[in-house]
């Protein structure tokens, strides 16, 4: 597999590499660009990956513009340290959406959801709508999510989800009904799956549903306290780098 990384820190796309190489030794690593232009020149020059590594935030602007100054053939795993654009990154060949700082695991499970896919259509003359939107995470969000408890399976309704919040190493969901279950699934993985227009990454341990929050307030260095229609564990503080998209995403309706 041929892979081309897009990344304007470079430590970060040498410890991506050192990571992808790591899991899959046979990969090649056959470019590594820094910004939108040199990234389109290369790709109009006649450089073709299987795969390619994309933060989206450049030096030189939003990677979205990549796919209009020249085209992309191949599946893309966005890297970034905001969720606020897997919308965007889902309608540009996006197959995974990982925040920063990601871990091995996080870019093992990137490369197995695109061996994934490409079994899929190797198996699959005409492809199954429904079943390659749930591989890909699609936009239009995950109806249900299946949790394991009192040594039973059972599947929790997405729209009866207040938020998605991490405790102690542990992915938990807590419903409007304040049950709670535990889930086997990063917050990454979950944000990825969901309804970008239902659901915000309002920090690193909390995803939360439009429909659970009650109000919000101007905070300290600009931040935003974010109040629910139930209790959280803890105080939901937006960052000031945050804010404006997430203010955004609250009048998005």
């Amino acid at each position: 597999m041929n892979i081309i990384i897009v990344e304007d820190e470079l430590k970060t796309a040498k410890s991506l590499e050192n990571i992808i190489m790591g899991l899959k030794p046979e990969t090649k690593i056959i470019g590594q660009y820094q910004s939108i232009a040199s990234t389109v020149t290369a790709l109009n020059e006649g450089v073709t990956p299987d795969l390619m590594f994309m933060d989206i935030q450049l030096a030189d602007g939003l990677c979205f513009e990549i796919f209009k100054q020249a085209k992309v053939n191949c599946p893309v795993v966005f890297c970034t340290a905001f969720d606020e654009y897997s919308l965007e990154a889902f309608k540009s060949n996006g197959v995974d959406y990982v925040l920063k700082p990601f871990s091995k695991q996080d870019i093992q499970e990137a490369l197995k959801k695109v061996d994934e896919l490409k079994n899929f259509f190797q198996k699959k003359t005409v492809p199954d709508l429904g079943d390659l939107l749930s591989k890909l995470g699609a936009p239009g969000g995950k109806t249900s999510f299946l949790v394991f408890q009192n040594q039973k399976y059972r599947t929790v309704n997405v729209e009866d989800i207040a938020f998605f919040y991490i405790r102690h190493d542990a992915t938990w969901i807590m419903c409007f009904d304040k049950q709670q279950y535990t889930i086997n699934q990063s917050l990454d993985q979950i944000t990825a799956a969901v309804s970008a227009k239902q659901f915000f990454r309002l920090n690193r341990q909390f995803l939360v549903n439009f429909k659970a929050i009650k109000e919000v307030e101007p905070y300290f260095l600009r931040k935003l306290y974010v109040k629910l229609v139930i209790e959280t564990p803890e105080k939901l503080l937006v960052n000031k780098e945050k804010s404006h998209a997430f203010l955004t995403w609250m009048e998005d309706r």
